[in-house]
């Protein structure tokens, strides 16, 4: 029996608040079990240098944890005077994975800021940053989509964090306690239509078998469609029948 009670391949209780911000074009707030992110969407009606004049769009995203997010209080990496390697891989990650499901065309010379600020960290702080930030971009974009056009958005997003436990049981969604004790860790990143977008496995303990690989990858999966379903029960008809639209 794991720590909360739920089943091996069970996602934590978790729930999509959107609208959560007055001034973004679209904000979420992301809660997977004790986990709780902040994630808003802006649109700036301009693209950095290296996109000008191709009738492309950018997106990029930050990524912060409040000093009381953990139990033993973080300092501000504002005041260390630069952001951990930590922060820029995390930021990254967010990034790629959601200009996976973005056409670029689309979206015409504008960038969207994604910005997934944590005020509560128990574990899978970044794949529910992506899960909230992925219903923050459909927001935004439906605030400047035109209708007969093609919808920045093609495709649907989230993402979930897997790991093998000390025990060596495949476990879904893992609490902080079960990750710091895991002896292998994964975050899976998927697209409505099944496709991987990324898949970031380690070892902690030991190397892991092919076995235990599909076993992740398959609660990974699992969990994505779940909260995919989720996504589209929180945006409604509306905006769940813009994604993918093309004209």
């Amino acid at each position: 029996m794991r720590i909360d009670r739920r089943q091996a391949d069970e996602l934590r209780r978790f729930s999509m608040r959107r609208k959560f911000q007055r001034y973004p074009a679209g904000s979420v707030l992301m809660e997977m079990g004790a986990t709780r992110v902040i994630c808003a969407a802006t649109i700036e009606e301009r693209v950095p240098f290296f996109l000008r004049g191709t009738g492309e769009g950018w997106l990029t995203a930050e990524y912060a944890m409040l000093p009381s997010a953990t139990k033993e209080r973080t300092p501000r990496e504002a005041v260390r005077g630069r952001q951990s390697g930590r922060t820029h891989e995390i930021e990254r990650l967010i990034g790629r994975s959601l200009r996976s499901v973005l056409d670029l065309k689309a979206l015409g010379e504008r960038t969207i800021h994604v910005d997934c600020d944590v005020i509560q960290a128990d574990g899978g702080t970044r794949t529910a940053s992506i899960t909230g930030a992925f219903l923050a971009v459909v927001e935004a974009c439906a605030s400047i989509y035109k209708k007969g056009h093609v919808f920045p958005v093609k495709d649907f997003l989230s993402a979930v964090s897997a790991g093998v436990s000390h025990e060596g049981i495949p476990l879904l969604d893992l609490c902080y306690e079960e990750d710091s004790a895991a002896i292998v860790d994964m975050n899976v990143v998927m697209t409505g239509e099944g496709a991987f977008v990324e898949v970031q496995g380690t070892g902690e303990g030991r190397p892991f078998s092919r076995d235990e690989l599909d076993a992740l990858l398959a609660l990974g999966e699992k969990g994505c469609r779940e909260l995919i379903s989720a996504q589209k029960d929180a945006l409604g008809g509306e905006l769940v029948w813009l994604v993918g639209r093309e004209g």
